[in-house]
């Protein structure tokens, strides 16, 4: 390298540059390496096309007089922007060399002025979590830049994607922004999310429990639901968020991305019907009929571990994005609860924000029952499915391929819903119950009286399944808009997003509505 004419200034900048991409210095480096995880800046490298990202504010240091008197530049967060596989993406990481990536003021106005240009820019924010929490020696002024951050989560929601990766501890308030983000991949064995530690949580309430049990990938994936995705690894996790990327557009005012595909969109598929069992309370996997209709089987499930007896993801169909709603007779048999309502609310308000069309498909008896989910609010939280299909005004398709009762035969994006399409296959049955709890009550005196109840009652049921659990009368009345072979169900469905493509529809004029949070 030559420099001539202000060769000391030059220099200097050199020198500050390396001092700040060395992060906490070689020994933290060390530090952080042996515990199989990258740095900040190794992440960023991964995830972007090479040489697209450009860094802001590296030299940015602490405020604080009580970190040790040893000045960091860049305090502990990296931020910058560049491309994606030929996408602009705004992104910060956490820099766990750097005082364990703890956020003080400066990180936090690093943070916050990302995501002004991000949401200005209307283009997608990527968050690397790796991050002790609050800056103790801070105090306030930690606080506030949480608070700053958590505003930007919510004006940037349903605008600009914003995808969290948890590479790495999250803990306290820090917690609640990933929370607030669309989606969330946790890295098995290393990320972790919870408001207090195990420490605490001992201290306070006598429990032992540790870190992975309290707040790691598993118990996050499984049991709370605020991870989406679990990653094997960090090469792992970057690989969904590119992944993730792909069926999602940049902004609220793009169209979904749409793909050059080599599967026919005429193909039909005379096994799929097949796929269901004789015996409509017998168990098949719902997944199968996704990944024959989708284009070349491919289907990306979100929350694949939680709430499991509903199926929500993405896939592509003729080339473009659709969000996949579906229940899962594996599961419950497909009955709506409280943690599939809201998993599948959230997911339909997300495609309704980013333009992505809502594919469904049927298979339920209807909603849990039992005082458990009763007491626990199965109408609060049930509600909120019929609140998102209600509000979304992206196209809907609807597909009954077995059992639709009751109310969550109107919850599955029933015509009623604002649907555009709603099809069945033969084998659909839509009644307000099951046909053998429905003749429990209707015949209740018959039964009583029949000196061979459960041969009277099966010849009942069947009756009832032939009248009424089919798909003829709700065709006769216009509800459901065609009957169609099960093997035409992709060319039917793609033909309809290409129909209501460009569909435009209006609510009312408001702030926003009330949802039964």
């Amino acid at each position: 390298m030559h420099f001539y004419m202000h060769d000391e200034k030059i220099k200097r900048l050199y020198h500050l540059k390396k001092l700040a991409e060395g992060g906490g210095g070689a020994e933290k480096v060390e530090a952080q390496h042996s515990k199989g995880k990258l740095t900040a800046r190794e992440r960023i490298d991964i995830l972007l096309d090479a040489n697209t990202f450009v860094e802001i504010d590296k030299y940015v240091t602490s405020r604080s007089e009580d970190t040790n008197e040893k000045k960091y530049y860049g305090d502990g967060v990296v931020t910058g922007f560049g491309f994606v596989n030929g996408r602009r993406v705004f992104l910060y990481a956490y820099d766990f060399t750097i005082l364990g990536g703890s956020l003080g003021e400066m990180a936090g106005r690093k943070v916050s002025k990302l995501m002004d240009h991000a949401l200005k820019s209307g283009a997608p924010l990527i968050g690397i979590i790796d991050s002790g929490g609050a800056r103790i020696q801070e105090g306030v002024m930690s606080l506030d830049g949480y608070g700053d951050i958590f505003f930007r989560n919510t004006m940037a929601s349903g605008v600009i994607p914003q995808i969290t990766a948890s590479m790495g501890p999250c803990a306290g308030g820090a917690v609640y922004s990933p929370a607030m983000t669309d989606f969330v991949i946790m890295v098995e064995n290393v990320g972790q999310m919870f408001v207090t530690g195990p420490e605490v949580v001992k201290e306070v309430l006598s429990q032992d429990v540790s870190f992975e049990e309290l707040g790691g990938a598993r118990t996050h994936a499984s049991k709370s639901g605020v991870a989406h995705f679990v990653a094997k690894n960090e090469y792992d996790c970057i690989d969904k968020i590119k992944t993730l990327l792909s069926y999602i557009p940049q902004n609220n005012a793009e169209e979904v991305p749409l793909f050059e595909t080599t599967d026919d969109v005429n193909r039909i598929d005379p096994n799929l019907v097949n796929i269901l069992p004789e015996n409509p309370y017998e168990q098949y996997d719902m997944k199968q009929i996704i990944k024959s209709i989708a284009d070349s089987g491919e289907f990306i499930e979100v929350h694949e571990l939680f709430a499991e007896n509903i199926i929500v993801g993405f896939a592509r169909m003729g080339g473009r994005s659709v969000g996949i709603v579906a229940n899962q007779p594996m599961y419950l048999a497909g009955a709506l609860d409280i943690n599939s309502s809201c998993k599948a609310a959230r997911f339909i308000r997300f495609c309704d924000s980013f333009n992505i069309p809502i594919v469904t498909l049927v298979d339920t008896p209807g909603y849990l029952p039992g005082a458990d989910q009763e007491s626990n609010g199965i109408i609060r939280h049930g509600s909120k499915l019929l609140f998102a299909y209600c509000e979304a005004t992206i196209p809907k398709i609807t597909c009954i391929v077995g059992k639709a009762y009751g109310g969550a035969y109107i919850a599955m994006g029933s015509k009623n819903l604002g649907t555009d399409l709603n099809c069945a296959w033969p084998t659909a049955e839509i009644a307000v119950l099951g046909p053998e709890a429905a003749i429990t009550i209707i015949h209740r005196r018959d039964l009583k009286q029949s000196p061979d109840a459960v041969t009277t009652k099966k010849k009942l049921a069947k009756e009832f399944r032939d009248k009424f659990a089919n798909p003829y009368i709700a065709a006769e009345k216009g509800i459901i808009d065609a009957v169609v072979d099960p093997a035409e169900t992709r060319p039917m469905i793609i033909h309809s997003l290409d129909a209501f493509a460009n569909k435009k529809d209006s609510r009312p004029l408001r702030k926003h509505g009330n949802i039964n949070l």
